[in-house]
């Protein structure tokens, strides 16, 4: 199924809409990647620039990924369950539909103006202005545009952030979506005072020893299909507890199996509280958010998510029908 961009207006609109206002919120998508936060943060400086009062906010109530906190401004994150504070208006980057806000949705529907800036391809735009861009290696780089747009001062704070955005969702600027666009506001953005050794240090060459040992349970779990063009793993919250890990220890796992000789379509499930979210990686023109699309999810070509709500040794086995692995590594029962 082809999902085309409903953008109903232009940066350059935004950008006259968010100068007339002075209170803002901006949001992003439940479990925050790279872009995601990039983005808030980015958008949030450079509105403060111009004198606006904003804060940025968390779809759930728990702690930002720990390897994102580098990031200018991500000691501020506030839950959005928690947020009483004026919005005037209510920004949401790097989220394609309002069951992606998660706790942000009350203010997203409480917020007398609504603004959408995303690079996910949706069926129906759901603020009052949206603009979404498919094209766009990642939100952040609209971000980046929209910032010049509205006269600020594109330094290094915003350059990091836009930067980090740009990074993550290219995969150092090794996955499709990597264009001469990507290249162009790369080159600006370090131009501007971002510092690209700094940054993957940062966040690529951070991880804790918990990660460490999820990436030995992760290569133990690992199933592939006949013809070892499809891999799948999996994590248990029994894994994530011994190895006394959290949710963002596990966000290299599915780089891991996408590295495998062969593989076309890789996929990693991490078993939440009643519920299991998956992650879809491609390294050639396979659709992959067609096929999260088929359990309820979506996302890029490239690079997309899903959530199935059964147990895990469910979960393993419905995706790997899918994926035509017959004999899948299937979760011990735990008593």
């Amino acid at each position: 199924m082809t999902v085309t961009s409903q953008t109903n207006t232009t940066l350059s609109e935004i950008a006259s809409a968010l100068a007339e206002r002075d209170h803002f919120v901006i949001g992003g998508h439940v479990s925050p990647d790279g872009d995601c936060l990039g983005s808030a943060l980015g958008l949030a400086w450079a509105l403060r620039q111009l004198g606006k009062q904003v804060t940025c906010v968390l779809a759930r109530d728990e702690e930002p990924p720990s390897d994102l906190m580098f990031l200018p401004g991500a000691d501020g994150l506030v839950p959005a369950a928690r947020f009483e504070g004026p919005c005037e208006c209510f920004i949401a980057v790097d989220v394609p539909t309002p069951e992606r806000l998660g706790d942000e949705a009350r203010l997203h529907e409480a917020a007398p103006f609504t603004v959408t800036v995303d690079h996910h391809a949706v069926p129906r735009a759901m603020s009052d202005l949206s603009y979404t861009d498919p094209d766009a290696a990642s939100t952040s780089l609209l971000i980046w545009e929209l910032a010049a747009l509205l006269g600020a001062d594109r330094e290094r704070i915003i350059a990091t952030c836009c930067y980090t955005g740009l990074m993550t969702d290219t995969g150092r600027f090794q996955h499709g979506n990597t264009d001469a666009a990507a290249f162009k506001g790369a080159c600006e953005m370090v131009a501007a005072g971002a510092r690209p050794g700094e940054i993957a240090r940062e966040f690529y060459q951070n991880r804790s020893l918990a990660s460490i040992e999820l990436e030995g349970r992760t290569v133990s779990h690992m199933c592939l299909s006949g013809d070892g063009e499809a891999v799948l793993s999996w994590l248990s919250l029994a894994d994530f507890a011994e190895c006394g890990a959290v949710k963002a220890d596990a966000e290299p796992m599915i780089d891991l199996l996408r590295s495998l000789r062969g593989v076309r379509v890789a996929c990693m499930l991490r078993e939440q509280d009643g519920e299991v979210r998956g992650s879809f990686r491609s390294k050639d023109d396979t659709d992959v958010a067609a096929i999260a699309g088929e359990f309820g999810g979506g996302g890029h070509k490239a690079a997309a998510g899903f959530t199935i709500h059964d147990d895990l040794r469910g979960a393993v086995e419905t995706v790997a029908r899918r994926l035509g692995i017959e004999s899948p590594t299937l979760p011990e029962e735990r008593l």
